[in-house]
C-alpha cells in the first residue's frame, strides 16, 4: 500500500513519525514551501518539513498542490494506493481526491459533523464544550464534509489551554490513522455519511477573537482565555491605556465578598489573584503581560503598575 502524506503544521507531526516508523510503504511527504518568519523574515521550513528530512523521506513543496503540472509529473507516477492529510492548509481538486484507489483520508480535530473548519481545536475550548476528539474521515469537495471512517473521544478539562489540547488531540490522531491504515490493507474501511443538519463551524481565528468583553460571564471570558492560547491570545485594556493580555485565569464566585461593573477589580488576594468583576461571577487572574514585556505572576503586574481595587479592565 503505497501512502503520500500531506501535512505543514506541527499537529501533522506525530501522525508522519508513526506511519514512517511502522513497516508501511509511505513513498512521499508534501507540504507547504518554506515561508518568511520573525523580524528578519528569514524563510523557514514547515514542521513537517524538518521531521521528513530527519526521516529521510522524499519531500514535494508545490505552491500549489492541485497544479495540473504538479499532478502530471509528480503524482501521478508515484501512483499512490491512499493519501493521507493533516494540517495541510491548501484545498485539495477533485482529481487529486479521486486519484488513489482507496481515496484520500483527512484527520480533523473535532467530532464531525461539529466544527468543520479552520479551529476547532480552539472553538472548542471558546464554546465551553466538554468534550471533543478526532475524526479520521474520507476527504470530499466539502469542507469537512467527507463520509467518517473512524472517531474517538476526549474531555476537554477547565484547565486545558487549546495549546494543550492540540498536543493531546495530535497523538490521539496519529493512534487513530494507524488502526486506520491497518484497516485499508485489509480492505474493510467503513464508511458513515455526516448528518448535515448537525453540522457547526468553526471559522478561523483572528486577532479581533481575543478581545474580552468583561460583560461576558466569568466562565466564557475564561474559556476565551484558554481557548485563545497561544494565538492570538485574550487582550484587554488595563485603565484604558495599557493593552495587556491575560494568560491564567480562573472562574470564581466565593473569593471577594464585593462585588463592581463588569471589569472593576474588586479585590487583590496576595496569594491567589487579582479579582475582576463581569457580567456573571468573578474571575481570577494569574498571569498578564504587558505590551513588549514578557508573562508576569499578577503580583509583578500589581507592584510593577501600582494596581489597586477599583481599577479598571475594559
Amino acid at each position: 500500500m503505497r501512502i503520500i502524506f500531506m501535512g505543514t503544521d506541527i499537529f501533522a507531526v506525530p501522525a508522519l513519525k508513526a506511519i514512517a516508523g511502522s513497516s508501511l510503504e509511505l513513498v512521499a511527504v508534501i507540504t507547504q514551501p518554506d515561508r518568511p518568519k520573525g523580524r528578519k523574515l528569514k524563510l523557514t521550513p514547515s514542521p513537517v518539513k524538518k521531521s521528513a528530512q530527519n526521516l529521510s523521506l522524499e519531500v514535494y513543496q508545490p505552491e500549489k498542490v492541485s497544479d495540473k503540472t504538479f499532478i502530471n509529473e509528480v503524482l501521478k507516477p508515484i501512483k499512490p494506493d491512499i493519501i493521507v492529510v493533516a494540517a495541510y492548509g491548501q484545498i485539495l481538486s477533485s482529481e487529486i481526491i479521486h486519484m488513489p484507489p482507496i481515496g484520500c483520508i483527512n484527520i480533523h480535530p473535532s467530532l464531525l459533523p461539529k466544527l468543520r473548519g479552520a479551529a476547532p481545536i480552539q472553538r472548542a475550548i471558546i464554546n465551553g464544550d466538554k468534550e471533543t476528539g478526532v475524526t479520521i474521515m474520507f476527504l470530499d469537495e466539502g469542507e469537512d464534509t467527507g463520509d467518517i471512517i473512524i472517531q474517538d473521544r476526549t474531555p476537554i478539562n477547565l484547565s486545558d489551554t487549546a495549546e494543550d489540547l492540540f498536543i493531546r488531540l495530535s497523538e490521539l490522531g496519529s493512534q487513530m490513522l494507524m488502526k486506520v491504515l491497518d484497516m485499508a490493507q485489509k480492505q474493510i474501511l467503513p464508511r458513515y455519511p455526516q448528518d448535515d443538519t448537525k453540522a457547526t463551524h468553526a471559522p478561523r481565528l483572528t486577532k479581533e477573537v481575543g478581545r474580552i468583553d468583561w460583560n461576558k460571564s466569568s466562565i466564557d471570558i475564561h474559556n476565551l482565555i484558554r481557548g485563545t492560547i497561544p494565538w492570538p491570545g485574550a487582550y484587554t485594556n488595563f485603565n484604558e491605556k495599557l493593552r495587556v493580555k491575560i494568560w491564567e485565569s480562573w472562574p470564581v464566585s466565593d473569593l471577594s465578598s464585593t462585588s463592581g461593573s463588569p471589569g472593576i477589580i474588586v479585590d487583590i488576594v496576595s496569594d491567589k489573584g487579582i479579582i475582576v468583576s463581569t457580567g456573571q461571577d468573578e474571575l481570577l487572574l494569574k498571569t498578564i503581560q504587558p505590551p513588549n514585556k514578557a508573562k508576569m505572576d499578577f503580583k509583578d503586574f500589581v507592584n510593577g503598575y501600582r494596581v489597586k481595587i477599583g481599577d479598571m479592565f475594559i
